[in-house]
Parts: C-alpha cells; structure tokens; sequence
C-alpha cells in the first residue's frame, strides 16, 4: 500500500488531523513551510479553500492542540485500524505525544510571529528548533584561519589562497549530471548497506538556478524525491559528494523514505506525512544528513570522492581538501554567527556580508548569497539546524551506524540527543 493510499483509507482525525490541518493552514502564509506533504488529500484540498486563516487564529489553534495532547485526548480516529495497537502501548504514545507536542510549538511560535508577538531571535530559534542558539567566539574562527594557512598552498592572503584553491575545482556544468549520477550511485549502495534502503525509492536529481540554496530535496510521498542542485554559482567537486550525501543517500531522502515505510505504512503515524520549516523535525534532518557521509564512507570520504571524478576528468585534491575539511566545519559556524548578527543585534546586511567574507573566508559573491538566505522570512532561523543538528547528531551517533540508522527511522526530538 502506497502512504498515498494509508492517507486516502484512513483519513486523519483526532490530534493529529488538527496537526497537519494546521500545518497546511500555516504554509498559505509561509512560502516552503511545507517542505513536504503526503497525507490524506482530502486535508491539503480543505485547508486550500478560501482565503488563509488568519495568524492569530492559527495561534489559538496551536495552543488548543497543544492543551488537547496535554490532557491525554486520542491521537487518532477510533477506527484508526493497524498500527493502532503499537501507538496505545505507553512507549508509542508518550512518544508520538512529545513528537507532535514540540512540532506544535515549532509553528506556535511562526504564527504568533505572523499575528505580530513580539520574540526574540534567540527565542524564536529555541521554540522553534529545540536548541538555544549561541554565537562561537572569533577566536575559533582565528584558530581555524591558522590551521587553513597550514594545509592551503600557494601565496598570498588566506583568504585569496582559499579561494582560488575552491574555485579551482568548479565543475563545468555539462559534467554535472554525470558527476551526480556517479556519486548518487556509489553513496545508495553503501547506505542500503550500511541503514538499509526501503525497495522501489528512487532519486531524480535537476539543475536550477535563481534560487536561495545550493541544493533542495522535494520528497514526493511513493518513496521518491526530486532533488535539486543550484547553478546560481560554481558548483565546486569539493562539496558536491557531500550536497549529494545530503540530500539523498543517505541524508533527505533516505530518511523520508525509511520513516514513509517504517512509521507511515506499518504503524499509520499519518503526523510524518507532514515535513515542516520551523520545527524540531528540521534540526535532525539536516543534522544527519550533514553527517551522512562521513557514516556511510567514514573519513576517508575524500578518496572515495577522487576517485569518481578522477574517471569524469574533474579536479579533486583529496589530501588537501581532508586537511581543510575540520577547520572548514568551524568557519561553516560563521553562519549562525551571521544570522545572530543580522536578527539579535540588528547589524545590517552588508556589514554581516563582510564579516563572512573575514571569518568564513567567503568571496563577496558567496558571502552575499548566503546572506540572502540568512535574511529570507522562511529561512533566517533556519541556520541552526545545520551549526547545532550536526554536533547533536555527530555526538549522538558516536560513530556506530546503528544509532544512525535511528535517526532515519525513529521520532526523536533535540532533547533526546542531549540538546
């Protein structure tokens, strides 16, 4: 049976047909908030008539849901049918209960935005992603400037060395798709043997442009996504296996797939058929699909990445970029310290650009592109899911694939991971 089909049989009552109600309620107002919905249809076709439900009363909903999971009401239609008895024993249901409950203040909070409450970023981001963001001081960025001067050849500033060495490894855009399809293979067969892979999913990659990300993955319910690699600006060797990894095996796609099975078809958890932008859900999703690769081709993953684009005839200094790589992952944190400056402090955003162009070493171009994203309404917390997801799922995890493999097929929330 497809999720499609667990949508359409069973419909979705109770607590949880409130929640992905007031999910799709939410995202007429919020472009992307609906990452992903695959659900009952007859849902997404009630919450699309008529004009948008105002912010407020999207507010008071949420708060009257979350009272409702509080008091114990069911989660679900009393026919609800298989499955059912997993979710009433105690574990399941505690479970899904704090699962929904933390989603619910995720969009709480974006709704009483919307209605005009007044919140502080630090605020927003810890209701919102379950962790309390904070900025890295500079000196780590100027340890890390001292060790990317180690490992970088050539002459000159740092930050020239840095990016000519980057962009030195633009890949032609005609060889994209191959170098895509290349490491999506590899990257599938050591993640159905390393967490396993649901048979029948299935990846299209496509090249865009004009968009605020460097990749995207729309995951289309059927064990399938769509996955999407901007062109805006080069698109470098050095961070294509990863955006790869990311997005697909084993991060994005993996997971909606393994939890479309596991949680949606065997046990009738309809609330993952939702995937919404400004809620916990988010901060693991890009936590462990930051982490994708390194688990499933450890770290020697930059000689497994030379090797394909060796035969493709693509650039790829291994021993070089594995030298860059760790402190590479500190000057990554100038993100959220750029996101802190623009909406806690208030610094505008060009001063914030050239402070990424010091701290992250970005060229002016890249530097402004990120800010771009930083600034979008969608997007401007969004930040955190990558700096905090990636050290609470790195920590989490340990290095063993089986609690990887947890990430990608249980309800877990950032507490869980020691957030």
């Amino acid at each position: 049976m497809t999720a499609a089909g667990v949508g359409a049989a069973g419909g979705a009552d109770g607590l949880v047909g409130r929640y992905l109600a007031l999910g799709l309620a939410l995202g007429r107002h919020v472009d992307g908030l609906v990452d992903a919905y695959y659900g009952p249809p007859g849902l997404q076709a009630r919450a699309a008539e008529g004009g948008p439900l105002p912010p407020g009363e999207l507010a008071a909903q949420a708060r009257r849901l979350l009272a409702d999971l509080d008091a114990g009401m069911p989660l679900d239609a009393p026919d609800g049918g298989a499955g059912r008895a997993d979710a009433a024993s105690a574990g399941g249901e505690a479970t899904r209960r704090r699962w929904i409950a933390a989603q619910v203040r995720g969009l709480l909070t974006t709704a009483s935005r919307l209605d005009g409450a007044p919140i502080g970023y630090a605020d927003e981001v810890e209701a919102c992603y379950g962790v309390r963001p904070a900025p890295l001081p500079e000196d780590a960025f100027a340890d890390a400037h001292r060790r990317l001067d180690e490992a970088l050849p050539g002459s000159g500033s740092l930050a020239e060395r840095l990016v000519t060495w980057r962009e030195s490894h633009a890949v032609p855009v005609e060889r994209l798709p191959a170098a895509i399809a290349s490491l999506a293979e590899d990257l599938r067969e050591r993640t159905a043997a390393t967490v396993g892979l649901p048979e029948g999913e299935h990846v299209e990659f496509e090249l865009v442009s004009d968009r605020p990300w460097s990749g995207f993955n729309w995951y289309l319910g059927g064990l399938r996504s769509r996955v999407a690699v901007n062109t805006d600006l080069p698109v470098l060797s050095l961070s294509l296996p990863h955006l790869v990894a990311h997005e697909a095996y084993p991060g994005h796609h993996t997971e909606h797939s393994r939890k479309e099975v596991g949680l949606v078809r065997r046990r009738r958890w309809l609330e993952e058929t939702i995937f919404l932008v400004g809620t916990p859900q988010c901060l693991l999703a890009e936590g462990l699909a930051d982490l994708g690769l390194e688990v499933v081709a450890g770290r020697g993953h930059h000689g497994v990445a030379a090797e394909h684009f060796r035969s493709l005839g693509i650039r790829y200094d291994g021993e070089v970029a594995a030298r860059v790589a760790d402190a590479g992952e500190v000057l990554a944190a100038a993100r959220a310290n750029a996101a802190w400056r623009l909406h806690a402090e208030g610094v505008d955003a060009q001063t914030v650009t050239a402070e990424l162009v010091r701290w992250a070493l970005l060229p002016p171009a890249r530097a402004a592109k990120l800010v771009e994203f930083l600034v979008h309404p969608t997007w401007r917390a969004y930040v955190t899911c990558y700096v905090d997801g990636l050290r609470l799922c790195r920590s989490f995890v340990g290095g063993d694939a089986a609690r990887f493999e947890r990430l990608v097929t249980e309800q877990l929330v950032p507490a869980d991971l020691g957030a």
